[in-house]
């Protein structure tokens, strides 16, 4: 219990020590309290709440708990009290031995401030231990001519109690030859003697017995007794002398066990047994005991136990010499226990944060430890590092106590967590050291956007695309953790041909995967501009932009597309000229064809897939231009049929045909004469079509000479049959000399030549135009028009029935005096 407030010599003494240093050192308070040994578990020592000027719940709140070094602790919080309480029982004697002032540190952390209080506890000392002599009986052997006034060594009481508790006199029972006399010693301690008040008389009485009482000053007062057997011997009238009256010696605290001390010595100078020196331990401790030896015949001590210099640095051995008859000389052996660097230090962990933000400014406490080594001198001095290659460092705040501390911002993204070693090293040789791993976590805030790995992406798939085909694939990374690092995919919205872009393309927002929402045709459009967001889902959410450029590939979805020759609408068929006296190599005409695709898918290619004559026309591979392959005969028939056969180069290749129709004849008569057989026939190859192309030519070459004989016969009428035709000339203007209407409904191409034959119905033959040439149309080049010569006829116009008169226009007038 606490010392009585009646006996001010016991009160507890409050010191508190504030040390004030720089801005965020630890402030440190010092308390002194004192309580009597032995007392219950849970004995009240002082008030810590009230020292600290807290209410007892407060404790807890603030964290306030014993620094605990690992040894076993002898006092403890009460949280309901608010006092310091002993964990047990306190024995001082088993705590500092017989050091008058015996004084226990604790120290007190209050977690909130990280504060060190420190409280220095006082054990004082109650009488619980009774004087004792190290045996119950000694016997003293004493010469009958012993002098009165001679003096005899008794045996010390040993009383671990200090102070007032511990031994302070004797008392010999009374008896009528001996007496009792105390000595105080330069050290405090009493050594009592026997005095020979009377001379003895073996004779008369040879054994005398006598009890020797120790009493200490306590209350109530303990005492220890022992039995004085005093034998009367014959005279021996020298006792033993040491060497030395103290022997000091000093050994290192690892001295293996066996090592001999030293040698203690006494002489006699008695001869036999009264010479006969024997030694001995005096106040016998189980301490001296358990580490020390004593030889009783050569005096040599030995090490019997491991010294240990945290225990005890010192000790102070008595020493006593006997010789045969009982006389006695004492000296003391004195070790001194040097310290070798045998305990590494210790380190204590008081508080530690387990994670740490990595936006933490430089100077965040990480961990407050304490160092502590058991050695002295040097080998107890620590100095505590970590590796260099960290952010943080230590600051040595009070005491022994030391703070980690981050020494620069960390970043989570570079290094998440951090394995710290604090080395705790001594200055003994050689050095000890411990290790202390020290786990730290950093936490992630969101402090980095997601980055795409390229700064643009192009993307490419073919048309006509099934819809939901996946395009391309888009990951963007983030280095933070966690929902920080959680992308979602997003599309700008924008438009695109009056639609808007999600209406073409979705994107998955988790995995970042561009589908198409439709069928892409390439000849619509052939490229989108997209720009894709990456945003994470921190607080607040951070975003970067890609930009994603989506080309269309073309397939070879189009059929090449004739653009010339174009057939007409109303029956008629196109027909191509070639004059007989045509050499090889000669231009007839010119297919011309366009394919909408593009690349190969758009490269065509031409070539004759059908004649009527092989081996007669050619088609150029790439060019499309008609040519005779070889000159023309006479043999040659009038009518050429060629179907030419369009082809682009896609996989797989689309073709289109398309049918020419070639007219052979030297002049215009030669055409007229067969004109009938210009009819087109479905098949080229009938043989009844050759037949009537000749009967036909042959009949319009009867007909013109029958037709020039009636011309010459009336040559008197031409100016009444040209007032007449000029009168209805005015009907036929409307007829076309740059467009013309040809067999089956063909619709005009090529104005090649100015001569325009109108004939009457009767004849059932077509008028024959040859337009001048028209160089603007883009479709043949001027080489075509000037080698070119088509010819267009009309079959079957209808007859003009009723009318009797034959119709010559002036033009075919003119051309055909030019032809006479």
């Amino acid at each position: 219990m606490a010392a009585s407030p009646t006996r001010p010599d016991r009160t507890r003494l409050l010191q508190i020590c504030l040390l004030l240093g720089v801005v965020g050192e630890i402030r440190a308070e010092q308390i002194r309290y004192s309580v009597f040994e032995e007392q219950e578990e849970g004995s009240a020592v002082g008030n810590i709440a009230k020292d600290l000027g807290l209410a007892p719940r407060e404790l807890a709140e603030r964290g306030v708990r014993i620094v605990s070094r690992g040894r076993t602790q002898l006092f403890a919080l009460n949280p309901r009290s608010g006092s310091l309480v002993t964990a047990g029982r306190i024995d001082r004697e088993e705590l500092c031995d017989r050091s008058p002032n015996c004084v226990t540190n604790l120290e007190i952390l209050l977690e909130d401030k990280v504060k060190i209080l420190r409280v220095e506890v006082e054990i004082i000392d109650i009488n619980d231990n009774p004087p004792s002599f190290g045996t119950e009986q000694r016997e003293i052997k004493v010469a009958e001519n012993e002098n009165p006034g001679t003096r005899f060594p008794l045996p010390e009481a040993f009383d671990p109690d200090v102070g007032v508790n511990s031994l302070q006199d004797y008392q010999l029972n009374a008896n009528g030859h001996f007496s009792l006399d105390v000595q105080s010693g330069a050290d405090g301690i009493k050594y009592p003697e026997l005095v020979l008040e009377r001379a003895l008389d073996r004779e008369e009485e040879a054994i005398h017995h006598l009890v020797l009482t120790a009493f200490d000053g306590g209350d109530p007062v303990h005492s220890g007794t022992a039995r004085i057997l005093i034998i009367v011997v014959d005279i021996n009238d020298n006792a033993p002398v040491f060497t030395q009256p103290e022997y000091h010696v000093s050994v290192r605290e690892n001295v293996p066990v066996g090592t001999r001390l030293l040698i203690v010595k006494a002489t006699d100078p008695d001869e036999g047994a009264n010479g006969d020196v024997t030694y001995s331990f005096r106040k016998v401790r189980d301490k001296i005991s358990q580490l020390f030896k004593l030889n009783s015949l050569s005096g040599d001590i030995t090490i019997l136990g491991d010294l240990d210099y945290e225990d005890s640095g010192f000790y102070d051995i008595d020493v006593e010499a006997h010789d045969g008859p009982g006389l006695r000389a004492r000296s003391k052996v004195l070790v001194t226990v040097l310290d070798v660097n045998d305990n590494a230090p210790e380190v204590t962990v008081t508080s530690l944060t387990s994670s740490v933000q990595e936006t933490s400014s430089p100077g965040t406490v990480i961990a407050l430890f304490n160092v502590h080594d058991s050695d002295s001198g040097g080998n107890g001095l620590v100095t505590c590092s970590i590796p260099d290659n960290l952010p943080f460092t230590l600051e040595k705040t009070y005491g022994n106590y030391y703070r980690l501390l981050t020494h620069t911002t960390l970043d989570r993204e570079e290094v998440s967590e951090y394995n710290i070693t604090v080395t705790a090293t001594d200055h003994g040789t050689p050095p000890l050291s411990t290790e202390t791993h020290i786990s730290l976590q950093v936490t992630d805030i969101n402090d980095n956007p997601p980055t795409f790995p390229h700064a643009s992406y192009s993307a490419y798939i073919s048309e006509n695309n099934p819809r939901g085909a996946s395009i391309l694939s888009m990951t963007a990374q983030d280095p933070d953790s966690g929902d920080n690092a959680r992308i979602t995919y997003s599309l700008a919205e924008d438009t695109f041909q009056g639609a808007p872009l999600s209406s073409y393309v979705s994107i998955n927002s988790n995995t970042g995967i561009l589908y198409a929402l439709r069928s892409f045709d390439y000849e619509q459009f052939r490229d989108l501009q997209l720009l894709v967001t990456a945003s994470d889902s921190g607080d607040p959410p951070l975003s970067s932009n890609v930009s994603l450029s989506l080309f269309v590939l073309d397939q070879n979805d189009n059929v090449p597309e004739i653009l010339y020759p174009t057939f007409p609408t109303d029956g008629s068929t196109g027909v191509e000229l070639a004059p007989r006296s045509a050499e090889s190599g000669y231009l007839v005409t010119k297919v011309v064809a366009v394919d909408r695709d593009s690349g190969q898918n758009a490269w065509l290619s031409y070539r004759l897939l059908k004649a009527s004559e092989p081996g007669l026309f050619a088609v150029g591979l790439h060019t499309g231009e008609v040519r005779t392959a070889r000159a023309l005969l006479d043999r040659d028939a009038l009518k050429q049929i060629l179907v030419v056969v369009v082809q682009d180069h896609g996989q797989p290749p689309l073709s289109a045909t398309v049918t020419v129709t070639v007219a052979v004849a030297d002049s215009i008569p030669d055409v007229l004469a067969d004109l009938g057989s210009l009819k087109p026939s479905a098949d080229p190859d009938d043989s009844g079509l050759t037949l009537y192309l000749v009967v036909a030519v042959a009949a319009v070459s009867c007909i013109f000479l029958a037709f020039v004989t009636v011309l010459l016969a009336l040559k008197l009428r031409r100016w009444h049959k040209s007032r007449l035709l000029q009168s209805e000339g005015s009907r036929w203007a409307g007829v076309p000399t740059s467009h013309f209407v040809g067999m089956d409904g063909v619709q005009a191409f090529l104005q090649t030549y100015s001569h325009e034959v109108s004939l009457t119905s009767d004849s059932r033959k077509s008028h024959l135009i040859f337009p001048q040439p028209n160089y603007a149309d883009m479709l043949i080049s001027q080489e075509s028009c000037e080698k070119s010569e088509p010819l267009l006829i009309t079959q079957d116009l209808p007859e003009t029935k009723g009318d009797p008169n034959l119709q010559v226009s002036q033009s075919y007038n003119r051309s055909y005096h030019a032809e006479l």
